[in-house]
């Protein structure tokens, strides 16, 4: 099959496949030479096969997924996908399973029914990528010069494509910096190489033409403990006093002083405290509204 160029994807499906038709169509016919009637034999098996594919449903479900999975083709062998929550480059397409290799090396076998039935983003699919990188600068530096400056550096960036053209603009007015967005596209083997390199260069060319790339910071302003334990006093005492006055009011209220600009509801507040119930049990005097 490699020799006919035929897709990668497809070989290991397909022998497999042709492996297990074989292995049946061999052993009906071993038995058959033994003087055992092939026919009723084909319907048992016809039977034991209906009831062993409703006990291995999931496995069915495998098997058609990877069919599906070779007709529709969403990636083939050698593209890197993320899919069932698995990121790697595909290695085979198997009849029940697909493997793929992580990028620190690491063999995941995912079942074909888990990422025939999830999203499939296939990395390898297109020639070209973008890449998104985020830049922030000091509110005190010069934006113009600072877009120039990036531009300057994308273009002396061979891998850099110019269709197409790289978009640099102000993306956020964040709370500590000004952020810049650089897209720049590229092909899809240069992607990670020119994102790293573009990340330092971009960097080290900012400090140079004298723009600071910020750090969030917080402006912290300390209490004297003292100070704070005096305003807590002071507060105290002025309450203290609010309270007293209106315990006065309420024994007056209670000595039927006439206090004609007391609330009712006032009122009826200071008479629940202790000190107005106390007087109107001492004295026996009587409420007067």
């Amino acid at each position: 099959m490699e020799s006919r160029r035929v897709d990668p994807s497809l070989i290991p499906f397909a022998s497999n496949l042709v492996y297990f038709v074989l292995l049946a169509a061999v052993l009906i016919a071993v038995l058959g030479l033994f003087g055992i009637e092939t026919t009723s034999l084909v319907a048992v098996l016809g039977t034991a096969g209906l009831a062993i594919g409703l006990a291995l449903q999931g496995t069915l479900g495998n098997f058609s997924s990877g069919v599906m999975l070779l007709l529709f083709r969403p990636f083939h062998v050698g593209d890197f996908i993320d899919a069932a929550g698995v990121a790697g480059t595909v290695v085979e397409i198997g009849v029940f399973s697909t493997i793929m290799n992580t990028p620190d090396n690491v063999k995941i076998i995912v079942p074909n029914s888990g990422i025939f039935g999830a999203t499939i983003k296939n990395f390898s699919a297109n020639d070209t990528r973008r890449n998104d990188i985020v830049l922030g600068i000091s509110y005190d530096d010069d934006i113009s010069n600072a877009i120039a400056v990036v531009n300057a550096v994308l273009s002396k960036d061979s891998r850099v494509l110019s269709d197409p053209e790289p978009v640099v603009a102000v993306s956020e007015l964040a709370d500590s910096s000004v952020n810049l967005v650089v897209r720049p596209w590229c092909r899809k083997e240069d992607y990670w190489g020119l994102r790293y390199d573009l990340t330092r260069k971009l960097k080290e060319e900012l400090e140079q033409a004298g723009c600071s790339i910020p750090y969030p910071q917080h402006d912290v302003h300390s209490i004297n403990q003292t100070d704070l334990l005096e305003e807590i006093g002071r507060a105290g005492d002025r309450v203290s006093d609010e309270r007293n006055a209106e315990l006065d009011q309420s024994i007056c209220e209670r000595a039927a002083c006439p206090i004609p600009s007391f609330s009712r509801s006032v009122y009826n507040a200071l008479n629940e405290l202790p000190v107005a119930r106390e007087v109107r049990n001492d004295r026996a005097v009587p409420i007067r509204c």
